[in-house]
């Protein structure tokens, strides 16, 4: 049986990002992913955008997985949400504690993720496949390693069915933090975020702010390629794609795709690891 794959998307500012998420979405659905996810701004600030994606990709046939994050929110508004999903037929959500908007100093009726995953539980019981976030390298506002896994326990207690990593690129990191989470008790299924390599600078940026590491081989390895962006693009493939193989081999129950609205190497990295569909 082969491992299923699930596909984040960002919800476009724009008409034009509409029409080209279609596009992509349209070349990735050929994969047939689990469900496709549709990010939430800071505070709800996409709530409106997240969710007309939401309700074309449930329109298209597919399973469509909305984030919702509690940071900054009133109990009233994430039931307004909550409603408005199970009203649409969604049944999978991603569960967040989110950022707050900057300027914004009070944290709302909710801190923790791990709160917003026993409110959705009290409001509609089992109605919703609930998906929360792992941190292989730790959450970057962590005091320890030991705060990171009690905080992960509690959403999972509280009711989580499944979790996503934050992506990273060190497998043993992933290995690692799945064998203390077992060692507590803990067996729902934790799904390894990957992030394919658009371009070096951006993700080094991204990477530093989020707390993912780049391995020091990696890195040196790309500033070598300077603007060489095909070399940058098929080093980020291969490095990707052996991640993937490793992480599938040592058990990983799948893949979870960080598409950045782009669908190329996605497609390539499935193709490599033989997860396209027969009939491709």
């Amino acid at each position: 049986m082969k491992p299923e794959i699930s596909i984040e998307f960002f919800p476009p500012q724009t008409p034009e990002g509409m029409t080209k998420l279609r596009a992509v979405r349209g070349e990735l659905a050929k994969l047939r992913p689990a469900f496709f996810s549709v990010t939430f701004g800071a505070g709800g600030s996409t709530r409106e955008r997240t969710f007309a994606v939401i309700k074309e990709i449930a329109a298209e046939g597919h399973n469509a997985a909305p984030h919702l994050s509690c940071i900054g929110s009133t109990r009233a508004s994430i039931r307004d949400i909550l409603n408005d999903y199970r009203a649409a037929g969604i049944r999978r959500i991603v569960a967040l504690r989110g950022d707050l908007p900057s300027g914004m100093a009070e944290t709302g009726e909710f801190r923790y993720a791990n709160e917003l995953v026993e409110f959705i539980r009290q409001e509609t019981g089992d109605c919703f496949h609930l998906e929360v976030a792992a941190y292989p390298e730790w959450h970057p506002q962590a005091r320890n390693p030991q705060d990171d896994l009690d905080a992960f326990a509690r959403k999972v207690k509280a009711g989580a069915n499944s979790a996503i990593t934050q992506y990273f690129f060190n497998a043993d990191a992933y290995f690692n933090f799945v064998d203390a989470v077992r060692a507590r008790g803990v067996d729902i299924p934790i799904v390894p975020g990957i992030m394919p390599i658009f371009g070096f600078s951006k993700l080094a940026r991204f990477s530093d702010t989020c707390g993912a590491e780049i391995p020091r081989w990696m890195r040196k390895k790309f500033e070598s390629f300077g603007d060489d962006s095909d070399s940058i693009r098929a080093f980020g493939l291969d490095v990707v794609t052996a991640l993937c193989q490793r992480l599938l081999a040592g058990g990983a129950p799948g893949l979870h795709f960080y598409s950045m609205n782009q669908s190329v190497l996605i497609g390539e990295i499935c193709r490599r690891l033989g997860l396209e569909p027969p009939s491709q």
